[in-house]
């Protein structure tokens, strides 16, 4: 049986088509190139290698783009009609489970697998971006920890595993730890962009934009050129340059390389949505911006299909002023709720009423909106994201609040927040 460069054994695999997969795999690890390709290519020189088309369904399901599940089934479905070993039937399993809306059980498989192969590193990306996906911090961190032992510097794939377990580390809040192993998986790989993205959080929860500038400005064409991630990566900047009141400089950022590009893969798209709307919380007028970002939103998103995009689109029919496409959101997150998948979870425990509260904001309802926030924002990791990400709630809050004018809940808020930066006392 052909094995891999850290001993794993893939079965059906030519040495041509493992290749191919671990070509992939490593452009995934680094979120660059075109990692969909290359598994392609490994699936052309070894289509009875399962994990070469588990490989595939993985990438079509991680993005959370709705015309990625067909793909996604239809190669688990070759998948398992290919024998396998255990630890591929179990990736098998858990991507069908994916595939089928179950986020937590996939995420719960590979969480069984990883302990047994701490050195399948597909099991951890995956299990890592679950994770994401589904609010758990804490897994962030002890997923990558629980294997990160059986690891060493030598190995193929050593700086993935540092630069997911330097981002679990930043979510659990301990900074210096996290930015000393993202810097670490940097010198291993300085294409890592998971890596640049872990320190950019760190700087980002520290209160530090001039030194986050430095970090991502600095350094922008290592870890932009070729990156998937490079969207994501100059959304942080523009964060850091929002912060510094930079308002033009993040207008042009914007327009060169996140809501500009034309993008309309949902994880671009929900970038483009959450920096406007930080804007439009400042009363910054983002022009024409909102209507070309609802239309793409309206051509590609499917509604009620993951509620932390849903959250997202909603922000952007807003910002737009489109009350039609409103409602029809509205609705079929109503119908969300009544299924019986990870999604419903996740809309019913955060995805609507939160997504209420931007439709009241919307509607100028001011008071309704900050108290269905207020009733959310405890528990609103429950629908994904980091915590860079979904303090647009806060700040949607705290606008919500000195709109309605509650001074006093405006200004504790204020002071909440100033409390958590670093230098206070």
């Amino acid at each position: 049986m052909t094995r891999d460069h850290v001993g794993l054994p893939y079965s059906g695999a030519t040495p041509d088509g493992l290749r191919g997969y671990e070509a992939a795999l490593h452009q995934l690890s680094c979120y660059v190139d075109d990692p969909v390709a290359a598994a392609d290519e490994a699936i052309a020189a070894s289509p009875g290698m399962p994990m070469g088309h588990v490989l595939r369904a993985w990438l079509h399901l991680l993005g959370t783009e709705p015309t990625g599940i067909a793909v996604a089934q239809s190669s688990c479905a070759t998948a398992a009609a290919l024998p396998a070993n255990e630890r591929e039937r179990q990736h098998l399993r858990a991507a069908s489970l994916l595939g089928q809306g179950h986020w937590h059980a996939a995420a719960r498989v590979l969480e069984d697998l990883s302990p047994r192969e701490p050195h399948d590193l597909l099991a951890l990306i995956a299990g890592h971006q679950l994770d994401f996906f589904t609010g758990d911090s804490r897994m962030l961190r002890d997923r990558i920890a629980r294997a990160l032992t059986r690891w060493d510097h030598a190995m193929p794939g050593y700086h993935s595993v540092l630069s997911m377990h330097a981002f679990g580390l930043e979510e659990t809040a301990d900074y210096v730890a996290a930015e000393r192993a993202g810097r670490r998986a940097l010198e291993l790989e300085p294409r890592d962009g998971w890596a640049w993205h872990a320190v950019a959080h760190v700087h980002e929860m520290r209160h530090e934009p001039q030194a986050g500038v430095r970090w991502l400005a600095d350094h922008r064409r290592t870890w932009s050129e070729g990156s998937f991630f490079a969207v994501h990566n100059t959304w942080h900047l523009a964060l850091f340059q929002l912060e510094l009141d930079r308002v033009d400089e993040v207008l042009r950022l914007y327009d060169e390389a996140i809501g500009g590009t034309g993008s309309s893969l949902m994880l671009d798209l929900v970038d483009a949505t959450a920096m406007l709307w930080r804007l439009r919380l400042r009363d910054i007028d983002a022009g024409e911006r909102w209507q070309a970002l609802a239309q793409r939103w309206r051509e590609c998103a499917t509604p009620g299909l993951y509620a932390f995009n849903d959250f997202h689109f909603m922000l952007a029919l807003v910002g737009a002023g489109q009350e039609a496409g409103q409602r029809e959101l509205l609705q079929a997150q109503a119908d969300a709720c009544e299924r019986d998948d990870g999604n419903a979870r996740f809309t019913r425990e955060v995805g609507e009423p939160a997504t209420r509260a931007i439709h009241a904001f919307g509607q100028g309802d001011y008071a309704g909106c900050a108290a269905r926030l207020r009733d959310i924002r405890s528990r609103s990791h429950a629908f994904g994201g980091s915590h860079a990400q979904r303090d647009v709630i806060d700040l949607t809050l705290i606008g919500a609040a000195e709109r309605s004018g509650d001074g006093d809940l405006a200004r504790g808020l204020r002071d909440e927040r100033a409390l958590r930066r670093p230098g206070r006392y």
